[in-house]
């Protein structure tokens, strides 16, 4: 009896163990280096997009989307384009084509692919091509020093920094561009998010 109570007592303590130690992965904060979710892509002022409306070729064309955001074509004018998905937009063109035909059906294209100003990725300071980033699904640090062609000879890469909004705050995390580019180390390699800046400061020597 002694012995099944011990057993008993045993294998309720290796339970609650695990329960606790569920509830401690579980319940930690997310790590802010984590890939964002998964979100469709929204048109930004530079994109292009290529307007197809079925049985109308006359008006299927592609037009820039302005840098305030909106569109034109010959039956629709000034509609905002910026911040909405392809669909939503073909909706918007399919409303406002409706004064003019009958039940139109539209397409949207989306190329050119500039994105939306708050989701673009800025590279400041000693970078050799300065410039903002369309976001991409999956970009890593590696990934922007290339689209910018690396640093330059007066960077120092080692104390780079990342600043990166989460929940409305900004955060301030260093990168080891030097160990990245120079070493190949991958463990440097950062995930980048929608509306990271990247700050290559330039070196004291």
């Amino acid at each position: 009896m002694n012995i099944r109570n011990a057993l008993q007592r045993m294998a309720l303590f290796a339970a609650t163990m695990a329960a606790l130690a569920g509830c401690a992965s579980s319940g930690g904060p997310a790590a802010t280096d984590a890939a964002p979710p998964a979100s469709d892509y929204l048109v930004g002022p530079g994109d292009s997009v290529n307007i197809i409306v079925w049985r109308n070729p006359e008006v299927s064309m592609t037009v820039p989307v302005r840098p305030d955001g909106k569109i034109t074509t010959p039956l629709v004018e000034d509609l905002p384009a910026a911040g909405k998905t392809s669909t939503e937009l073909a909706r918007d063109i399919e409303k406002a084509l409706a004064k003019y035909i009958q039940q139109p059906v539209v397409t949207v294209v989306v190329t050119g692919f500039v994105g939306t100003y708050d989701e673009q990725i800025r590279v400041i300071g000693q970078a050799a091509k300065p410039q903002s980033l369309p976001y991409r699904r999956g970009m890593s640090l590696m990934d922007v020093l290339i689209a910018v062609g690396g640093v330059t000879e007066f960077a120092s890469g080692n104390r780079a920094i990342v600043i990166r909004t989460v929940d409305g705050k900004q955060q301030k995390m260093a990168v080891r561009l030097d160990d990245l580019i120079k070493s190949g180390d991958m463990s440097a390699n950062l995930p980048m998010r929608p509306g990271d800046v990247l700050v290559v400061p330039e070196s004291f020597f």
